[in-house]
């Protein structure tokens, strides 16, 4: 069942989960689940990060949780391959920017089976996550990316090396990706094709740029079904990261991922 823990207000790497588990649901978390997921079996977790504020804390609702990425985990293979391509002292090829655009802008898998590869699997994606400040995300086994285990606060926190500026982009304050890099992933994420266009951008008044992911899993039939990025609502600019699992069908799931994504911004905007 869906855990009903306490709306956690995270810094960049602190979380305690003895403190999770003893903490009661507060008011933000019991409207959150109320609206996002009133019954079912299905998890979810959301965190939201307000850019407009002075805050680096983003609030999480529900456990703050390792998920399987799906293909959310694209927008890290890039900023991985984008980073170790700035630390050669070169950008990526004609060819790793076609494969760039079509994994992000459409999702396609066999070029995210090509950057993966080129990144150096799992211990390449991991490497360049200490680097842009990430602390539970754990790369898939073999070539099997969209296993990557990830938190809703890890999603955060690439976001913010992604979309953040100043403090807002590291917990130190510093920019791992440089302008040009972070600019290009911006703008791939802005040009999501229309079918995939659905997730936490359901939360937002005007502009957005995300990546959504869905997997069904072999093993159970169950759908895994996420959504991050960055939305304008009510005036202000907000990351969001939204992870799900156990949806029976990948339209209850997107469903779920909107619900929940509408229901954490409503809740952070309110405080």
């Amino acid at each position: 069942m869906l855990a009903a823990s306490a709306a956690l207000i995270l810094s960049a790497g602190a979380f305690d989960p003895a403190a999770a588990a003893s903490a009661r649901p507060d008011a933000a978390t019991v409207d959150f689940l109320a609206r996002a997921h009133p019954q079912g079996k299905a998890r979810v977790t959301a965190a939201v990060l307000d850019l407009d504020t002075a805050s680096a804390r983003p609030a999480v609702y529900g456990d703050d949780v390792l998920f399987d990425t799906a293909s959310i985990v694209k927008v890290d293979i890039l900023a991985t391959a984008l980073l170790q391509a700035q630390d050669a002292g070169h950008g990526l090829t004609a060819k790793e920017r076609a494969q760039a655009e079509v994994m992000i802008e459409h999702s396609d898998n066999d070029a995210a089976n090509a950057l993966w590869r080129r990144i150096g699997l799992a211990p390449g994606l991991e490497a360049a996550n200490k680097r842009l400040g990430l602390t539970s995300t754990k790369g898939g086994p073999g070539g099997k990316w969209g296993l990557t285990r990830t938190t809703a606060g890890d999603q955060i926190r690439l976001l913010r090396a992604v979309f953040g500026t100043g403090s807002a982009a590291s917990p130190t304050g510093s920019t791992v990706l440089n302008e040009a890099s972070r600019t290009y992933i911006r703008t791939l994420m802005s040009r999501i094709a229309g079918e995939q266009s659905w997730g936490v951008s359901a939360a937002a008044g005007s502009g957005w740029a995300l990546k959504n992911g869905w997997l069904q899993r072999n093993t159970t039939g169950l759908w895994d079904v996420n959504s991050v990025g960055r939305i304008t609502a009510g005036g202000h600019h907000y990351l969001v990261a939204v992870l799900t699992d156990g949806s029976p069908t990948m339209k209850d799931g997107v469903s779920l991922v909107e619900r929940a994504a509408r229901a954490a911004v409503t809740n952070a905007a309110a405080r």
